[in-house]
């Protein structure tokens, strides 16, 4: 079971995904902008909650809320600083949730 403190990564990125969605919002007034930023951003919350709880699948949509940034911030990259903040936030979240999620993986397979 994963502790609670894996949650804080995705705490920190997922808030980092509102605010950057709600700031892209004031400054363009881009819906696409607002909409994928509190989405990931509320995946990634979720998925917080879940691995504090201990409760399934918290680890995994850590995982695929990674990916989904990443793979939508990689095209935006030479727009600025922010796509390279979230995709690296997102890579650095993705391997973190990667490697626990391989470790809990072999670990439980050592003891079954």
């Amino acid at each position: 079971m994963p502790v609670p403190q894996s949650a804080i990564p995705a705490y920190a990125v997922g808030a980092l995904c509102i605010t950057g969605g709600v700031t892209g919002y004031l400054r363009t007034r881009s819906i696409p902008s607002i909409v994928a930023g509190i989405g990931v951003g509320v995946l990634y919350i979720w998925s917080a909650e879940q691995i504090k709880r201990g409760a399934p699948n918290g680890i995994e949509g850590a995982l695929g809320a990674s990916a989904l940034l990443l793979v939508s911030s990689l095209p935006r990259l030479t727009k600025g600083p922010v796509p390279v903040i979230l995709a690296l936030a997102s890579a650095g979240a993705g391997a973190y949730y990667g490697k626990t999620l391989y470790d809990l993986r072999n670990h439980a397979h050592v003891h079954t």
